[in-house]
């Protein structure tokens, strides 16, 4: 069984290096590591947080979705902000640039979360797990999570965003019921 590598860890601050040949075994056993991944909930995991500094993650967005495969993934366009569309517009004429600002942890740094704010769109360049290559837009969800991830193939944990922003630290624990219940902390 793939065991996923906890901070402080060397392999996890190492730049990824590209996958010259698709590994099924690795793959099956980080599809595996993230279905298993349960407190808390994974939605997506690196090579190099099972120890193999390889650029190639897997993503898992909600429970009921299938699990994607990205090998050699590179973000060849992004965009900083979104502006509402004048229909939306409650000014007219006016612009609201929007953030994508989400609550993000890591499994690799069990029970820690920090607001992170990343491109709430960009265009991806990848090979799945069979070979194909892809060109693709994601935006919302989707956009963080590929951005939190190909983060971790450039040896950056999503701790170092939340300083480079001065944001805010959380540590979570579940209540008597169950619940998750966070408390701000420093680092």
């Amino acid at each position: 069984m793939i065991k996923i590598i906890t901070a402080p860890s060397e392999v996890l601050s190492q730049k990824a290096e590209p996958v010259k040949k698709i590994d099924k075994k690795l793959i099956d056993e980080m599809k595996q590591a993230l279905l298993l991944a349960k407190d808390p909930e994974g939605v997506g995991l690196a090579a190099p947080q099972v120890g193999k500094p390889l650029s190639i993650f897997v993503i898992k967005p909600t429970p009921k979705s299938p699990i994607k495969v990205f090998i050699n993934p590179k973000i060849v366009l992004s965009i900083k902000y979104q502006v509402l569309s004048k229909k939306s517009d409650p000014i007219p004429n006016t612009k609201y640039k929007i953030q994508n600002t989400r609550l993000e942890g890591c499994l690799s740094l069990p029970n820690i979360w920090g607001q992170v704010k990343r491109k709430p769109s960009l265009t991806l360049e990848y090979i799945d797990e069979k070979g194909k290559n892809h060109t693709k837009i994601f935006k919302g969800f989707m956009a963080t999570i590929i951005q939190h991830e190909i983060d971790h193939l450039s040896g950056v944990l999503f701790t170092e965003r939340v300083l480079e922003q001065n944001g805010q630290f959380y540590k979570s624990h579940k209540n008597e019921k169950g619940e998750d219940e966070f408390e701000e902390i420093e680092l």
